[in-house]
């Protein structure tokens, strides 16, 4: 019997259009927009200016603290401007502009490795790896873009016993991951060599939901020959690609509340930051593009793309037959945690893994009801909260109540809002609620 997550989640239509898609190569713009703070913790510092030339893989905004990450060029170009343009937030930001050269053969930095040949061995120690990670900006590209070179540095006293890689892509419609298996399965397999070496763990399993079985054949036959990794297939189950949920399915082991997956001796990293690891320390290759997903069920062709860092996600969507007449939003990332956004002008970042663009009638709210007590969204959420509370407490500015009710646990996945059958908005307040507890916290400790 798969194993899945023990504590709530959901099984919503999976709507993996693009799965049968082979990556695609994305033409270039005519300019791109790389933002500076596209990763946790504290924006990187520009280190260019407008009328500068730089390559591809030119850094142009350097770490500002260690929970921070380099920011590369994605194109060979000018830069034009830096100034604020709206995030997928929806939030001004500040950004690098870069108008691409045109005409010319792209130029590159020197001493990085385009070439496809295969790179298995690596002498390197686990700080050298760990410093070349950093240097190349990589970040967790399943979405949370928690700093790479920090998840490998446990705090003093910590000791990870085991990697788990996390290629679930529990998250409908998204399909990113699948194919990027599919097409970089050796170098994966070596980049899960890499991240044990700079560990110095012995044992890594990859997790993978039982609707990928060619990606399960594939990497299981590869893994035949790396001694201590293991592919796992798991039971489809959203919220699965959650690291706390993930543990739990391969390790059978729970992460307390407000603790760190490293207590239950794990580090979990995201298949793609895998493949951008093995790029990183084999080929000498910073983050400047990622797999990306556009689809949706009235789009004329979900697809799979090769995505510049900094690419407006609108060249994406006309790569795929234009906007549908219908679109009522276009979301990035997927239907469960995805935000919409504000326009097409709005660019790939290292965390966008993919664009929905979803038709009207699916995207318009039905009308609110009164709660009922039903209890559905204490049965589905995957933390063992009460969405429900949490979100009276929140309407009523009880900011107690919420922190007694582990408010800051919440993952945001959207399994309460998904399954209530009064049309509350829970999702919302309960991220309302989240970020002025958490404030509330911060200015305690301080």
């Amino acid at each position: 019997m798969l194993r899945t997550f023990r504590l709530g989640g959901i099984h919503p239509p999976e709507n993996k259009l693009s799965a049968k898609r082979p990556i695609e190569e994305l033409p270039l713009p005519r300019e791109v927009i790389i933002p500076i703070g596209q990763h946790i913790g504290a924006p990187a510092t520009p280190i260019v200016q407008k009328g500068d030339l730089v390559k591809v893989g030119t850094i142009i905004a350097k770490t500002s603290g260690f929970v921070s990450a380099n920011i590369h060029s994605s194109v060979t170009g000018k830069v034009t401007k830096i100034d604020s343009f709206f995030d997928a937030g929806g939030y001004k930001r500040p950004a690098i502009v870069i108008a691409v050269t045109q005409g010319e053969e792209e130029q590159w930095e020197e001493g990085i490795d385009r070439s496809t040949t295969l790179v298995k061995e690596c002498t390197l120690e686990p700080k050298e790896i760990i410093d070349r990670i950093s240097a190349a900006g990589i970040v967790g590209l399943g979405g949370a873009t928690f700093p790479t070179h920090v998840k490998l540095s446990p705090p003093p006293g910590a000791k990870a016993e085991v990697l788990i890689i996390n290629a679930v892509e529990c998250e409908p419609y998204l399909t990113s991951d699948h194919a990027l298996m599919m097409s970089k399965s050796d170098e994966i397999l070596v980049g899960v060599e890499i991240l044990k070496r700079a560990l110095g763990v012995s044992r890594a399993v990859i997790g993978v939901e039982n609707n990928k079985k060619d990606a399960i054949l594939r990497l299981s036959q590869i893994a035949m020959d790396y001694p201590g990794t293991e592919v796992m297939p798991l039971k489809v189950q959203y919220p699965q690609g959650g690291e706390k949920q993930l543990i739990d399915a391969v390790l059978r082991k729970q992460v307390k509340s407000g603790a760190l997956p490293i207590s239950a001796g794990a580090v979990v990293q995201n298949v793609g930051t895998v493949f951008a690891v093995y790029e990183a320390v084999q080929k000498n290759k910073p983050l400047v593009e990622r797999i990306t997903t556009v689809t949706g069920k009235h789009l004329e062709t979900p697809s799979n793309y090769r995505a510049r860092i900094g690419t407006p996600i609108g060249h994406l969507i006309t790569a795929s037959g234009g906007l549908p007449e219908d679109t009522g939003k276009i979301i990035g990332g997927g239907p469960m945690m995805g935000k919409a956004l504000l326009s097409t002008d709005i660019p790939v970042t290292k965390g966008t893994s993919g664009i929905l663009i979803l038709p009207r009638e699916e995207s318009t709210r039905r009308p609110m009801r009164n709660c009922i007590r039903c209890a559905k969204c204490v049965t589905v959420c995957p933390m063992g909260l009460n969405p429900a509370f949490l979100m009276r407490d929140v309407q009523y500015a009880d900011w107690n109540a919420t922190e007694k009710g582990y408010i800051v646990d919440c993952i945001e996945c959207g399994s309460c809002s998904y399954t209530c059958p009064a049309n509350r908005p829970l999702l919302d307040y309960i991220r309302t609620g989240k970020q002025k507890v958490s404030a509330l916290i911060r200015a305690r400790k301080s």
